[in-house]
């Protein structure tokens, strides 16, 4: 459950705090986390400290003899755990995008000790009791729409958590609990020592085809790796997607393709085969416990799709005339190998090193033509203009705000009148350390419970550094991650509730995506590429023609895209919805489902089972997956909203999207504050369309 940001004036210097930062008050710019002062060694200490005084805060809520108010139960409740959630949002920070040995060590252990203390509260009857006797008794309590939403969100997380089950059934959940909290930490570790333990070193003869920005990239990459004067490519997935794309050595693509999909899947000591088989089992079991036939109708109970049906019937309204793309792209492909008089069968890892080459016969354009105009800098500023402009926000960079590792920047946000209103820390470049990936976090939540708490707001990336004194080049892809973690970024930034639980990205599932995803249409409109667009040597803007090539271009291949996400979401789905104990092999039932769905043999999912974190390094997207698309619906019929007003910073529009999406947070039904913003539901078609999988005589 989310739980209250750490206030700054929540913790202050005590004797158990002595020589622990984790346990001081921060004495730097706006009481961020001091980073160059804080030790593995510190966390052992700082959490079990937090367990105790958020043990101590629990007992005085179940203690008090009053009747249950809002004010004694519920916000109450708010108001515990701050410096647990303060010290867990630094750890798993650090361990995220700095981690070490000694690090991911301890992430083993506190992982059962955060299972074994959140266990009990949870699944504690007087809590539970007590949020219950309020819930029958709501109408009564006159509450403000947010506390009559929170009310209703904290009882169903400790609904949900067990708290209603026996005493026999509640041990048996914990006892899972604390077992799946170990596993998914195990499957985590496992998939980042397989990243870490392969490259494959370029020789002299192995550059044909690779741009001077990702041979550069490959330098640095060996650099941190202590490989000076070489070139490797890395299981960094900006290392991988532009090797396939341009390398003309087939040999090698297999290479890369091969590891890269066979991540956690390697038979070694990282294998995470074994842990999904547990995995799945377990969440079935505590399903069960709960009264649900699967964990995928568990999950999606509280979620906008509701049921795994609603959202198979998305997916498979998707699959069809995508993989149909798919399947003409891929005969075009092999068409296009036999003219060249290449003698063999397409394959997976064939197809975007020919699928460029189609684009640019198609299209007259192809990715390394752009990179030099999308430099990671100007795609900052360009994320940041268009925040100023549509919300009013300014960013300052500031260099005196501690970091956990050089590379990483920070800019203090500012609203429209000049006042304080967040800090963005942004770590952009793949390193071993940094897990695979781009996701926002924070270290701290917005909240305005006992006063005014800003957030600090944190984006994570994994781009191909430069060659030393050159800047980063983005891909159309990276540039579009970038917007899209910014989109989430903002999210949190712009939050303006009162209960922390409700803060920012504190929304379903599959509503969460909607900001981010809503903020990559601005990436990609000429508005803002004739703007930021330029070439990192001349200054040169983007030319016109290649503008205009670029954005003809942006649905090619989107069957294949398509069709790598979606049947990543179906296998999810099915993963959650079967019996656990019908999958007792997962390459089995993988092989299984996509013949059943006729995945094409040359495109591989976004994510195999055996490196999909999203699903198994925790819950968060379990059987939610499909998410992404579910909220791609919404995100396509939003930004119509602004196509339609003629002005895509349209100042009206712009309000409503602030006041009903950014910034309201969990304190709105999320279908609710969809339709507040456009006036209605999302229409369904917009996301084919987007996509360029439309057939309009089937529309009409």
């Amino acid at each position: 459950m989310t739980k209250p940001s750490a206030s700054p004036s929540a913790v202050t210097q005590s004797p158990s705090g002595s020589g622990n930062p984790l346990l001081e008050a921060w004495q730097t710019p706006f009481e961020t986390p001091p980073f160059e002062r804080i030790l593995p060694g510190h966390f052992q200490p700082a959490f079990t400290a937090a367990f105790a005084e958020h043990d101590a805060e629990i007992a005085a809520i179940k203690a008090n003899k009053d009747e249950p108010t809002f004010e004694n139960t519920v916000a109450a409740w708010e108001r515990s755990g701050r410096l647990l959630t303060r010290v867990a949002a630094v750890f798993d920070d650090l361990v995220g995008a700095n981690s070490t040995p000694e690090l991911l060590e301890i992430e083993s252990e506190i992982a059962l000790e955060e299972a074994r203390h959140w266990n009990p509260i949870m699944m504690d009857a007087q809590l539970y009791a007590r949020l219950a006797k309020l819930r029958e008794n709501a109408a009564a309590l006159k509450l403000t729409p947010e506390q009559a939403r929170l009310l209703d969100r904290t009882w169903t997380d400790f609904h949900r958590s067990g708290a209603g089950l026996s005493e026999t059934a509640k041990a048996r959940m914990a006892t899972i609990n604390e077992r799946l909290a170990h596993l998914a930490t195990t499957f985590s570790h496992n998939l980042l020592g397989d990243e870490q333990d392969w490259f494959l070193e370029l020789g002299d003869n192995d550059f044909d085809g690779l741009s001077d920005s990702f041979v550069a990239a490959s330098r640095a990459a060996a650099d941190e790796r202590g490989m000076q004067g070489k070139a490797v490519v890395t299981l960094s997935r900006s290392s991988v997607e532009p090797f396939l794309q341009s390398s003309t050595r087939r040999d090698l693509r297999e290479k890369v393709y091969k590891a890269f999909t066979a991540r956690g899947d390697n038979g070694n000591s990282h294998d995470n085969n074994a842990a999904i088989l547990e995995i799945l089992k377990l969440r079935e079991e505590a399903a069960k416990l709960l009264g649900y036939d699967s964990f995928a109708a568990y999950s999606l109970e509280d979620s906008m799709a509701k049921t795994p049906q609603n959202v198979r019937d998305l997916l498979e309204r998707v699959w069809k005339p995508a993989r149909a793309q798919a399947l003409k792209d891929r005969d075009a492909l092999q068409d296009l190998i036999t003219e060249e008089g290449g003698n063999f069968k397409f394959a997976a890892w064939d197809w975007r090193y020919y699928a460029e080459k189609l684009r640019q016969r198609r299209a007259n354009f192809d990715d390394a033509a752009i990179k030099p105009y999308l430099t990671l800098d100007n795609m900052i500023d360009a994320a940041f203009d268009v925040a100023h402009r549509l919300f009013g926000l300014t960013f300052n960079e500031r260099e005196d705000v501690p970091v956990w590792h050089p590379d990483v920047r920070v800019w203090e946000v500012k609203d429209a009148s000049g006042r304080h209103k967040a800090l963005f820390y942004g770590d952009y470049f793949a390193r071993p350390s940094k897990r695979s990936g781009a996701w926002m976090t924070s270290l701290r939540d917005q909240e305005r419970l006992d006063g005014e708490v800003y957030p600090v707001i944190l984006n994570i990336m994994n781009f191909s550094r430069g060659a030393e004194n050159q800047p980063c080049l983005l891909s159309p892809d990276d540039a579009r991650t970038l917007f899209h973690e910014f989109g989430h970024a903002l999210h949190g930034m712009l939050s303006n509730v009162i209960y922390p639980s409700l803060s920012g990205t504190s929304v379903f599932t599959d509503f969460v995506e909607l900001p981010s995803q809503l903020y990559e249409h601005w990436q990609e409109r000429p508005e803002v590429l004739q703007k930021f667009a330029r070439h990192y040597q001349t200054n040169e803007p983007l030319p016109e023609d290649l503008l205009k090539r670029f954005l003809a271009a942006r649905k090619f291949n989107q069957g294949f895209a398509t069709v790598e996400f979606v049947s990543s979401a179906l296998l999810d789905l099915e993963f959650h919805t079967q019996p656990a104990s019908s999958i007792t092999d997962v390459h089995a039932f993988e092989k299984k489902e996509l013949e059943k769905i006729g995945m094409p043999a040359e495109i591989a999912m976004r994510h195999r089972p055996q490196q999909f974190g999203h699903i198994f390094s925790g819950d968060h997207y379990a059987a939610g997956y499909y998410s992404y698309m579910w909220s791609e619906v919404m995100d396509a019929d939003a930004f119509g909203a602004f196509v339609e007003a003629g002005d895509i910073f349209d100042p009206k529009v712009a309000k409503r999207l602030h006041d009903d999406i950014y910034s309201s947070g969990g304190s709105r039904d999320p279908e609710e504050a969809y339709v507040a913003f456009r006036g209605r539901k999302p229409e369904p078609n917009a996301l084919l369309r987007g996509r360029g999988l439309l057939d309009e005589s089937e529309a009409a």
